[in-house]
């Protein structure tokens, strides 16, 4: 059953409140980065010194809200950065997935973007949009299409309730070269999460062991592990786990098991290779070829699909210009017709004048002989002989009686 939520907060399996555990000693990440999150720390508390006490926010209603992009592949930590922030402010993380957020029906994506604002506020949340590069992206310049309408009603809708709120919101993108310049306005930092270097790897492998239960044989070299796999540190974490996995499941006694170097580096080929598996399905013949090799590929695909809806479309022009054709006949025809019954109406009305013009005629000539008759009638009738005067008045009274009486009737 739908729900109004415009009355109500917003639908639970839209929203995820999170009580935050992560801090920033839980992420490894590039010295860049990291100075760029202690910058956007500092905004955070200083935030009421500067519109608070300093009086900014008199100047500056609205537009106070920090906003922030972490901006980056997947797998680079932004999600627990967002944690961690939310855990350094004693707040909750309330995470949004923007297409949970979408609907199918006209209105309701908006409605949800409202109730997730208001129920931030009643929290007292950081408000965290986790996937959101569809909703920062530019909005469409022509609207031929429903949903082209609804995408940009929502982002309009987005951009208000930002303009409004001055509470904390993170959006997580992995890419920000198209965004829309009014979403951009209204970030006050965007953050970049790059790839982990050789050395942040390393870190990351040792990070996601337990110092001191995890077993690990002899020969596990996480530097060398950091060399061959440039990889992502959630890439990391899934092989870790796959690793502790295949050695757990090996034959032997549970308490003389170890991961080895050899786990570490099959768990590794599998996540890669379940990735590539993936990225086959999405750009077609791009097993084993690198990231830009699978790029070239999708928009080569891009691009024949574009070409067969041009010849698609090119082949439909027949069929279009034969129902303009068909619909142009059509309308002539009406048209004809229109003009054919307008040249019988007019006939119709000259016919009907002169007949009421012959029919006035013929009355005005019997009310003429009427009127002779009566004076004759009169003249013969009388026993005082009326003087001449007198007959031709009273004929002239029932002649003009007569008449009105005529007219009358028409």
């Amino acid at each position: 059953m739908l729900r109004d939520l415009l009355n109500r907060g917003p639908r639970r399996d839209l929203v995820e409140l999170i009580t935050p555990r992560k801090t920033f000693a839980d992420v490894i990440l590039p010295d860049k980065t990291r100075r760029a999150l202690a910058d956007t720390l500092v905004q955070i508390e200083k935030h009421h010194l500067i519109f608070g006490s300093w009086g900014l926010g008199e100047r500056h209603t609205t537009g106070t809200g920090l906003i922030f992009n972490f901006a980056g592949p997947p797998g680079t930590g932004k999600t627990i950065c967002a944690e961690a922030v939310a855990n350094l402010l004693g707040r909750r993380l309330y995470k949004v997935r923007y297409s949970e957020l979408e609907s199918c029906w006209a209105g309701e994506t908006g409605k949800n973007i409202v109730a997730v604002f208001r129920e931030a506020r009643q929290q007292d949340a950081v408000l965290f949009f986790d996937e959101a590069d569809s909703i920062a992206s530019r909005r469409f310049t022509a609207m031929s299409l429903g949903y082209e309408r609804e995408a940009n009603q929502a982002v309009n809708i987005l951009l208000k309730e930002l303009e409004y709120y001055d509470g904390v919101v993170i959006f997580a993108t992995n890419l920000c070269a198209n965004f829309d310049p009014a979403f951009e306005r209204r970030v006050r930092t965007h953050i970049l999460f790059e790839m982990p270097g050789v050395h942040e790897r390393e870190l990351i492998w040792k990070a996601q062991l337990h110092p001191t239960k995890t077993p690990l044989a002899g020969d596990v070299d996480f530097r060398a592990l950091a060399e061959e796999f440039a990889v992502s540190g959630g890439d990391v974490k899934n092989a870790v786990l796959k690793a502790a996995q295949i050695a757990a499941g090996e034959e032997g006694q549970d308490h003389r098991k170890r991961i080895a170097q050899r786990h570490f580096r099959q768990a590794m080929q599998d996540v890669l290779g379940a990735k590539k598996v993936m990225d086959q399905s999405l750009f077609g013949e791009a097993l084993g070829q690198d990231t830009g090799a699978m790029m070239l590929t999708a928009l080569q695909g891009i691009e024949t699909r574009l070409h067969a809806l041009e010849a698609e479309s090119e082949s439909l022009r027949p069929q279009l210009a034969t129902v303009r054709q068909e619909v142009s006949i059509v309308l002539e025809g009406i048209s004809g017709r229109v003009d054919a019954a307008q040249r019988e109406l007019g006939d119709t009305r000259r016919a009907l004048a002169e007949e009421m013009s012959g029919l006035r005629g013929a009355l005005d000539e019997r009310l003429l002989a009427l009127s002779a008759h009566v004076d004759a009638r009169l003249r013969g009738a009388t026993l005082l002989r009326l003087p001449r005067w007198a007959a031709a008045t009273t004929g002239a009274a029932l002649l003009l009686g007569a008449a009105l009486a005529g007219h009358l009737l028409w």
